[in-house]
């Protein structure tokens, strides 16, 4: 069963000059203006239609190191939990990583 349309109950009103309803008619190949507006701003969901670009590129060079810290991290887990080390090294080693994640966490949160 396919899903009814919601009811269209909302009044969005748009003041536009003579000229710019000219315009927006020359433009509208159909023969409702608010039908073809629809069209342009909404996706046929009625969701908002997104136009991304997608993600910055990243330099391949940062991308190299962020791969070996995250294998260096790895390692040291590794070991911790080896029980090679006392406590009081686990818990340097622990304190530092934190340390590691709240920096990495700044950075995250200025590049979003």
């Amino acid at each position: 069963m396919a899903d009814a349309k919601p009811k269209r109950e909302k009044i969005i009103k748009v003041r536009v000059s003579a000229e710019e309803h000219e315009t927006l008619k020359w433009r509208c190949p159909k023969a409702q203006l608010a039908e073809w507006m629809r069209e342009q701003c909404l996706n046929p969901d009625g969701d908002w239609v997104r136009q991304s670009k997608g993600p910055d590129p990243v330099d391949p060079a940062l991308l190299r190191q962020l791969a070996g810290i995250g294998n260096n991290i790895n390692q040291i887990a590794r070991r911790v939990n080896s029980g090679e080390w006392g406590a009081v090294d686990r818990v340097a080693v622990i304190a530092a990583l934190s340390a590691v994640e709240r920096e990495l966490s700044e950075l995250r949160g200025q590049y979003r």
